[in-house]
């Protein structure tokens, strides 16, 4: 049986929920607990011979609990079909209890051995040997339920592992990690694959976990497939490109321009025209029928060289924005805006006399921590240092509960809050979607102009397309993290904010 899916599912879970999940598993499908053991172990076996078919050795570290009767289960399994196994065990096996017993019991029947060295000091000497001598290393230490930093011998199995050469495969969740924050508990396993079970943990692509997860593969060990998961429901989800789909559908053969909504930019100040033209770019490319920006004199010329289609206007002062409100069904506030008394000025004008849909990044947010307000019918698009500013705290607070962050932006401004980063966040209220895609080649200047350009695009498009914000600001991120994977596709090294706009009519176009 092929136990790993083909893609990721869209809900992520707290790890208490899919403990209930497991066992409610157990329940409607008639199974036992230690079936399932067997088939995570099966499933986590695929993974290593997908990742690595010509391995014909493993080290399996195993702990006390089920994360190590799954390793077994992978020792076992690799014993039967030839591969040389060496299992280390970090908990001497007379510890074992319930199915990890079963399971090394299981294991040395099928003629296995275990290894377990009498002292710290040969523990991390051996570990640090056979994880360097083999061709894989299954991380099965410890699972889900870790709360607390990592001490004693798992420990130093943890810097064991990390220290040697093998390439790592990790059981559910890379020990160390936790599995509801993403953040590494004294140290975690730099694992290049993690095969994880039932359902997504939110350990995995919250706080630095991308740093130690590595690719992550999936298996619901037959229970999506065949149990109704209603009982369970979850406020964070992936954002996939299936979503697109949906979003932006062909358009009507009579479409008209006036039919795509007209996007106003303000921002630019003298020395910082780029940023304003990026965005504007990006909201033609996005779709908008009709693409202003309003900038200051000086940069005019910077930004209509090169891109006929944008119309370009200079204002010296705030009352200059007015006529253009009257043809704009969204502002887009904040690239290249700075914080000089003309850039508060178009600020206050902007916010007290445009009734309309505004999306504020860059300085038009740092203002606004500076005069804060709500409205419902905006997009911000704060990254850590930014949203930092607005719920006054520092970025290390932001980081280390992203999740909390973002809600606690949504309530407190009203609207749709994007927090971006590595796995960025959109939050409307309490519904909340994660979008994994995009890649570190990404963190370059411009490329929040770019995604608000490309919010602002879609939202004038809204209206047709009879999207909510909440929907115009989810598509955006997720074409935004598309068109970056597609642009370093060359590499990530390199890349810059304006390679993501020849990628954009494409995936704005998802046929």
């Amino acid at each position: 049986m092929n136990w790993l899916r083909a893609e990721l599912p869209k809900d992520i879970y707290k790890a208490g929920e899919v403990r209930a999940l497991d066992k409610f598993a157990i329940k409607e499908l008639g199974i036992s607990s230690y079936e399932l053991m067997c088939h995570a172990g099966e499933a986590a076996f695929e993974a290593l011979q997908t990742h690595w078919p010509h391995a014909r050795s493993v080290a399996v570290v195993c702990g006390g609990g089920n994360n190590a009767g799954d390793g077994y289960v992978v020792a076992r399994l690799a014993l039967q079909q030839g591969f040389e196994v060496r299992v280390v065990a970090v908990v001497a096996t007379e510890h074992l209890t319930g199915d990890a017993e079963h399971a090394w019991k299981d294991y040395c029947q099928s003629g296995g051995g275990v290894e377990s060295p009498p002292d710290r000091q040969g523990l991390l000497k051996f570990l640090t040997d056979i994880s360097s001598s083999g061709d894989v290393t299954v991380d099965g230490l410890l699972g889900t339920g870790l709360t607390r930093d990592l001490e004693g011998d798992f420990l130093d199995a943890v810097c064991a592992i990390n220290a040697g050469s093998n390439p790592v495969l990790a059981l559910d969740i890379p020990t160390g990690l936790h599995a509801d924050t993403g953040l590494p508990l004294g140290d975690a396993v730099l694992a290049d694959v993690t095969v994880t079970f039932i359902g997504l943990k939110r350990g995995l692509f919250l706080g630095v976990a991308p740093d130690y997860r590595g690719r992550i593969e999936f298996s619901s060990l037959g229970m999506s497939e065949s149990v109704d998961l209603e009982p369970f429901p979850t406020d964070l989800r992936r954002l996939t490109p299936s979503f697109l789909k949906a979003s932006l559908p062909p358009r009507a053969p009579t479409t008209h321009k006036g039919d795509n909504g007209s996007v106003l930019l303000v921002g630019g100040a003298p020395g910082m025209p780029g940023a304003i033209r990026l965005a504007a770019e990006a909201a033609l490319r996005a779709g908008a029928g009709l693409v202003r920006v309003a900038t200051h004199p000086e940069s005019v010329a910077s930004v209509m060289a090169g891109r006929a289609e944008v119309m370009c206007e200079g204002v010296d002062k705030p009352q200059d924005l007015k006529p253009l409100f009257a043809a704009s069904d969204v502002v887009v506030l904040g690239p290249g805006l700075g914080q000089s008394a003309w850039s508060k000025n178009l600020w206050e004008e902007v916010l007290s006399s445009f009734e309309d849909t505004l999306v504020l990044d860059a300085d038009g947010l740092n203002l606004l921590s500076q005069n804060p307000q709500e409205r419902e019918n905006w997009i911000l698009t704060p990254h850590p240092g930014e949203a930092a500013r607005l719920l006054q705290t520092d970025v290390t607070n932001i980081q280390s509960d992203r999740l909390a962050a973002v809600r606690d932006l949504a309530q407190t401004f009203g609207g749709i809050s994007v927090l971006k980063g590595a796995s960025t966040l959109v939050a409307e209220r309490d519904d909340i979607g994660l979008c994994d895609m995009g890649n570190p080649g990404m963190a370059t200047a411009g490329m929040g102009d770019v995604l608000a350009g490309l919010l602002g695009g879609l939202a004038a498009q809204s209206s047709n397309l009879r999207l909510s914000l909440g929907q115009v600001a989810r598509t955006g991120v997720l074409v935004h993290a598309l068109c970056g994977d597609d642009a370093a596709a060359s590499g990530e090294r390199g890349l810059v904010a304006g390679d993501l706009i020849e990628h954009i009519r494409s995936w704005v176009n998802p046929g």
